[in-house]
């Protein structure tokens, strides 16, 4: 099976570009203020048209309303939403709501955190494993927080799933050998500054995927 990645927090026509012509499979839009990959509806739809219909546009949330979801949709022509800090009656809700496809981020720390997965067997089509931040954090993720990949060894996902979580150029390819994902997500691992994109390293990152 080919791996994958997805670029997430892309906040300007360069980085995007540079992300689709390295050869991301998805690209992700952040929808919460205080992001600073925060995108404004006038920005995301600037980007959304760029994005070629082979690429997959990722909203990426934390526990949002409707009204914040439909505005996202519209704006960005999300294919797929992404979700931090929502129960998955929430997930649920959403899904039957907009039709999309729904990852659930998973915080990980603990092997014991990994059982969260199955809670969302009925409700998502994606599981996103991703490090716990701590609870004082403002961000959820994007802080460049790994969790040990030894806690996924042996474990049995109960759906799809992907990697996050302090991924970078250099350590990607021991991760996806690692943990076998097939789809990893990086935001803060290619950027130069909290919310500032850089091409040479989405560039990097994208290609020590490609070469496995």
């Amino acid at each position: 099976m080919p791996i994958t990645a997805k670029i997430c927090g892309l906040s300007t026509p360069e980085t995007l570009d540079a992300a689709i012509k390295g050869g991301a499979s998805h690209v992700g839009f952040v929808f919460f203020p205080p992001s600073p990959r925060h995108l404004s509806r006038e920005r995301a739809a600037q980007l959304a048209a760029r994005v070629p219909d082979h690429v997959a546009r990722v909203g990426v949330f934390v526990d949002p309303d409707n009204a914040q979801i439909e505005s996202a949709i519209d704006a960005g022509r999300l294919d797929a939403l992404q979700l931090h800090k929502t129960s998955p009656v929430r997930v649920a809700e959403i899904k039957a709501r907009t039709g999309l496809e729904l990852w659930a981020a998973v915080a990980v720390k603990t092997r014991t955190d990994l059982d969260a997965a199955r809670t969302y067997t009925a409700a998502a089509d994606r599981i996103l494993y991703d490090a716990k931040t701590p609870e004082s954090a403002a961000l959820p993720g994007g802080m460049g927080v790994r969790f040990d990949w030894a806690l996924l060894d042996g474990f049995r996902h109960p759906m799809p799933w992907a990697l996050s979580g302090g991924l970078d150029p250099d350590n990607v390819a021991e991760a996806i050998r690692r943990t076998r994902a097939t789809l990893v997500d990086v935001s803060s691992g290619v950027e130069s500054a909290p919310g500032i994109k850089d091409e040479t390293k989405i560039a990097a990152f994208l290609k020590a995927v490609a070469t496995l």
